[in-house]
């Protein structure tokens, strides 16, 4: 089985991205699932329903969230309809919309779990706790789990690979931007990256007009953040899975742009 990951996506250069990227991505590679972040689809925070529409409309299987989940105010109104959308499963109980999702394969189901971390962010219940609850119960339907933790300290993310190690079939970290170099197959099976990256500008940063960003830095005023227009870079994983197992086999990283040109 393989699942392929494509890194947050930021604003419309992210969305053209995939727009141009995933159909060749899914002749070259064919994957049984294809997950995107999409917090950051609608102008750099949030998503609208028009865009997770269109994201399955792609042959997308699931869209995670993150902290921007609640940056667009319809989201309220279509999360709980949205079968495939997940936010962090770590907001406090009567939080709309849902932290799991299975997407049904030739091969067996996928559960699709979406976790927030707390060092740097707001603080919500314990992910660590709340993939306990969620594994338990998922590991009676499928052992191919496939776990977003949307965080910010890299040394949250490591902690959470190591301890679902074995457990889950990949960690794949979230919500940095910046693809991390330190992909793995963990010893006991769990596929692993710190951060995948991110899908949408590649000369801004972090997705941000770079202007911008410089100006709050060197000036510490309060600064609009826009999208940066320009070139762009598709950040992803791809995760070989042993479907009777839940092992990794393998996990490839790869980055597509003017200057890591994928397809030649």
């Amino acid at each position: 089985m393989k699942i392929l990951f494509i890194g947050d996506v930021v604003g419309s250069p992210g969305q053209k991205m995939v727009e141009q990227y995933l159909p060749k991505l899914k002749e070259k590679h064919r994957p049984d699932v294809v997950i995107i972040n999409g917090e950051n689809a609608a102008g750099g925070k949030g998503i609208t329903e028009a865009i997770y529409r269109s994201l399955l409309a792609q042959g997308v299987h699931a869209v995670t969230l993150g902290n921007h989940a609640w940056d667009k105010r319809d989201i309220f109104e279509f999360i709980d309809q949205a079968k495939r959308l997940i936010r962090p499963a770590n907001y406090p109980p009567g939080t709309p919309g849902k932290g799991i999702v299975y997407v049904p394969t030739e091969h067996g189901e996928v559960a699709v779990i979406n976790l927030q971390g707390r060092a740097f962010l707001p603080a919500i219940d314990c992910p660590f706790q709340k993939a306990d609850e969620l594994i338990a119960a998922a590991s009676v339907r499928t052992p191919v789990i496939i776990v977003d933790f949307h965080a910010e300290a890299t040394s949250e993310k490591q902690a959470m690979g190591w301890y679902l190690d074995g457990r889950v079939s990949a960690v794949i970290g979230t919500h940095t931007h910046v693809q991390t170099a330190d992909h793995r197959i963990l010893p006991k099976g769990t596929a692993y990256i710190t951060d995948v990256g991110m899908t949408g500008p590649y000369d801004g940063i972090l997705g941000v007009d770079r202007e911008a960003v410089l100006r709050k830095f060197l000036t510490g005023l309060p600064v609009r953040f826009d999208v940066k227009e320009g070139r762009s870079q598709l950040n992803a994983v791809l995760v070989n899975i042993d479907a009777k197992s839940g092992r990794a086999l393998r996990i490839e990283r790869f980055i597509i742009n003017d200057d890591h040109p994928y397809f030649e």
